[in-house]
């Protein structure tokens, strides 16, 4: 038995992911705010850049290759800061739109601010004292 395939969730192609990762994470690495955090923790960059490829071909063509759990890493990494998403995700839709297809940029870029508000919050949230009430955003 096959099982069934589903379309992705927005007109995107393997190598269009791959160009998107690549453009933003070498933006990233030259970026004042977001660059010495990813400089710090990354040692390879091929190999991150791979696996975020993987994640996003997850969440955007259903392919099963990546595996992980990006909110744990980003709430283990103290200087990761809940503050510096909205940056991350400015520079992530800056690249978009100049990389990529408006019938492409515009919905990954939806997903990557949905995406990114619940890890935001996540880090919010873990970063809270204990007893602290919850941060509703």
């Amino acid at each position: 038995m096959t099982r069934p395939v589903l379309p992705p969730r927005f007109p995107a192609t393997p190598d269009q992911i791959r160009a998107q990762v690549a453009a933003f994470y070498a933006r990233v690495r030259q970026d004042a705010v977001l660059g010495p955090i990813f400089n710090r923790h990354v040692t390879d960059w091929p190999a991150h850049e791979d696996r975020i490829a993987a994640f996003w071909r997850n969440a955007i063509l259903y392919e099963r290759g990546y595996s992980g759990n990006p909110q744990r890493v980003h709430i283990e990494r103290p200087d990761v800061k809940p503050e510096m998403f909205a940056h991350w995700l400015d520079l992530f839709e800056e690249v978009a739109h100049g990389t990529l297809p408006p019938e492409t940029a515009t919905p990954w870029v939806a997903l990557a601010r949905r995406i990114g508000t619940g890890m935001q919050a996540g880090v919010a949230a873990a970063r809270q004292p204990a007893g602290a009430p919850p941060i509703l955003r």
